[in-house]
This record gives C-alpha cells, sequence and structure tokens, in this order.
C-alpha cells in the first residue's frame, strides 16, 4: 500500500516554484487552499480520495479549473499531480501530449475527478 501523502500551501509552492517558468506571482491563495483541503478531505475519519492517483486527481482538478497563479496554470496542474504521484511512491512515467490533453480536458470541463484518476493510472502503469 502506497504512503499517505498530505501536501499543504508551501509544498504547492515548491512545486510551482520548481517546475513553472517565469515565476508566477500567486493571484488567489484560495484556489492553492482549496486544492489542499480537497485532496486530504476526510467523512467519517476516512479519506474521500484513498488512492494516490485519486489525490492526485483532486488536486489537478483543482488547480487546473480554479486558477492560483497569473499565469501557467494547467503546466502547474499537472506537475502538482505529477510530483504527487511521485511522492506517494509511484514511478511516473508519460508523454507531454498525454499530460497536455489531460489537463486541457480537465480545465474545460471535459472530465470528471473518476476520469482524471483513471488517466493518472496509466501515468504510473
Amino acid at each position: 500500500m502506497a504512503p499517505v501523502v498530505l501536501v499543504d500551501d508551501r509544498w504547492l509552492l515548491d512545486v510551482a516554484q520548481g517546475f513553472v517558468p517565469g515565476d508566477p506571482d500567486v493571484t488567489d491563495y484560495g484556489a492553492l487552499g482549496a486544492a489542499v483541503g480537497r485532496h486530504r478531505h476526510t467523512v467519517m475519519d476516512r479519506f474521500v480520495y484513498a488512492e494516490p492517483h485519486h489525490r492526485a486527481a483532486a488536486l489537478l482538478h483543482c488547480l487546473a479549473r480554479v486558477p492560483a497563479l497569473e499565469h501557467s496554470n494547467e503546466l502547474f496542474a499537472a506537475m502538482v499531480a505529477h510530483a504527487y504521484l511521485q511522492a506517494s511512491g509511484l514511478q511516473v512515467k508519460t508523454t507531454t501530449d498525454d499530460a497536455v490533453e489531460l489537463v486541457a480536458r480537465t480545465a474545460a470541463g471535459q472530465v470528471t475527478i473518476r476520469d482524471i484518476a483513471t488517466a493518472l493510472q496509466t501515468w504510473t502503469g
């Protein structure tokens, strides 16, 4: 079983600083807080998103749909999902085209969390 990794605002900002070119300013700290809260949310002491792929999907979905940075939010969302899966002990291998397609479809509201989690499983399969 993969470890449960719970991230915070600082972790998200570290990903942005390390992987998003141009050092964009944060324009909505609430968007970061929403992503943090969503991936770690529990109901009756059980994680709503029980598996790493589901938690990564929740992070990607929030950050792609609710922009936190002044630019490059889709890249940020993809890099957060990638980094989260790695931090959860999973080896990640995907193509740029697959990542771009998933995030674009997410930002456009064309996929659900389950769809995103299924796609992310192919990144670690």
